[in-house]
């Protein structure tokens, strides 16, 4: 695994991690320090392959990017993106989605954290205040509950109410089971 790394128009592809820090202690305005160096050492040895910036002033910052590049031509044709299609699984998001759509009729319990609009009555003006609305609901999968518990609120709060996607942390759903 080879790390690419870009400061402005600086920018190399080395084999090993040591090179890269050599690299960025080159460049006079990266400080490179224990902390900065240890943090480089562990992103290299991670499994993780997005890309890392790292801050040096104010809206400045260096890159790297884990690739599989033997070349820095083979890295600008992108010639050796990772690819996730191996057998583990790309991310933890990907069991709640399809437990999400999974198809299994009866009844569910699901609990939404919303920001929902309120008039404030001495002042007259309106606010957003987090709540929680929990409900059951009958229902053929997880995202058919999202989508019942929505169309109730949708009439009964402010129409400035922000809900959350059904796939983020503010939505949870639990299966209670069978419809009679």
């Amino acid at each position: 695994m080879n790390l690419y790394l870009r400061y402005f128009d600086r920018e190399t592809l080395v084999p090993t991690v040591d090179e890269a820090i050599e690299f960025l202690s080159s460049i006079d305005e990266i400080e490179m320090n224990p902390l900065l160096e240890a943090d480089i050492r562990e992103y290299a040895s991670s499994d993780v392959f997005y890309p890392k910036r790292y801050k040096v002033h104010p809206r400045v910052y260096f890159i790297i990017i884990k690739t599989e590049a033997a070349t820095m031509q083979d890295f600008k044709d992108k010639k050796a993106v990772h690819s996730t299609e191996s057998n583990e699984q790309p991310s933890k998001v990907t069991p709640t989605l399809m437990r999400l759509n999974e198809i299994n009729e009866g009844w569910y319990e699901g609990y939404l954290d919303f920001k929902r609009v309120l008039l404030v009555p001495g002042t007259g003006k309106f606010q957003y205040r987090d709540t929680q609305f929990a409900a059951r609901v009958k229902a053929f999968s997880g995202m058919e509950c999202y989508e019942r518990m929505i169309d109730y609120l949708r009439d009964r709060v402010d129409s400035r109410s922000q809900f959350p996607s059904p796939k983020g942390k503010n939505f949870k759903f639990r299966f209670l089971g069978k419809a009679k």
